[in-house]
């Protein structure tokens, strides 16, 4: 079935005193692009609202005020990435982390609708997610990721090789680069007038309070209890895992899965001879 189109150059008809529009039949009745519906029933909505959790605003012209308007766009990228890591790895911990922050977020709504504090330069930006700032919703999860990623990474994983100076050199790397999107994050949401200071400031506050708790929850609590959730038949069905007992899970999938690549390679080597 076709789309009938309008063009604001039509091409006149042979015939004179009609003019035909590109791909429309004159005998037919005009259609609303990319609709089947007649001309007459075309009626557009008063207004239109945008999916405001990816519309960041930022100065025309400004390149720094671009540059952070993607970089403010980082907590979405980790709500991304948890989905992908659960999808292909399906692993506890994981689902647990991912579950602290969704707890986070509605911590943060619940503060943003007792506090009630507005935004600074009121209709500074045309698309809100809500009317109030205190405290950003930015700030608070990066630095719950943050926080949390530091715990698990200094008190969940261990060495497990004797390379300890270099995987400690690694650990400190990756801390001082998280630090850095951290506040990279919280100053875009000032630069850009989608927050006040305080707000970035408190939001780093109660994110952080939530990492740490939540961490402890899930190590004290929720941990003893991953073997007996990944015996489940639902678990087993869908190939969930735990791996709470590995203690460096990086070093282990490495060295299982270069064990596994070269007894296959051996396996093959032997047929082809």
């Amino acid at each position: 079935m076709r789309n009938w189109c309008f063009s604001e150059s039509p091409l006149r008809s042979a015939r004179p005193g009609l003019t035909r529009v590109w791909g429309v039949s004159p005998k037919l009745p005009r259609l609303c692009p990319g609709k089947m519906a007649l001309e007459e029933q075309c009626s557009a909505p008063p207004r239109w609202q945008a999916i405001s959790a990816t519309h960041v605003e930022f100065p025309e012209g400004d390149l720094t005020g671009h540059l952070l308007a993607y970089i403010s766009l980082l907590p979405i990228a980790i709500l991304v990435g948890f989905v992908t890591l659960i999808v292909f790895k399906r692993e506890l911990h994981t689902i647990s982390f991912f579950g602290g922050i969704i707890l986070n977020e509605g911590v943060n709504w619940l503060l943003k609708h007792i506090l009630r504090e507005p935004r600074p330069c009121a209709g500074a930006h045309t698309t809100l997610h809500t009317e109030y700032g205190m405290p950003s919703s930015h700030s608070q999860l990066i630095w719950f990721f943050v926080v949390y990623f530091f715990l698990f990474l200094y008190l969940r994983m261990h060495q497990t090789n004797n390379a300890r100076c270099v995987d400690l050199l690694w650990r400190h790397i990756l801390s001082i680069f998280l630090l850095a999107v951290a506040f990279s994050v919280s100053y875009s949401r000032v630069y850009l007038l989608y927050h006040t200071w305080s707000q970035v400031f408190y939001g780093g506050v109660a994110g952080s309070t939530m990492a740490i708790i939540w961490f402890f929850f899930t190590q004290e609590m929720l941990t003893p209890l991953f073997p007996k959730i990944a015996a489940w038949p639902v678990s087993e069905y869908f190939l969930v895992r735990d791996t709470s007992l590995i203690p460096n899970i990086l070093w282990f999938e490495y060295t299982v899965t270069r064990s596994e690549a070269r007894n296959r390679q051996r396996k093959l080597g032997t047929k082809l001879q």
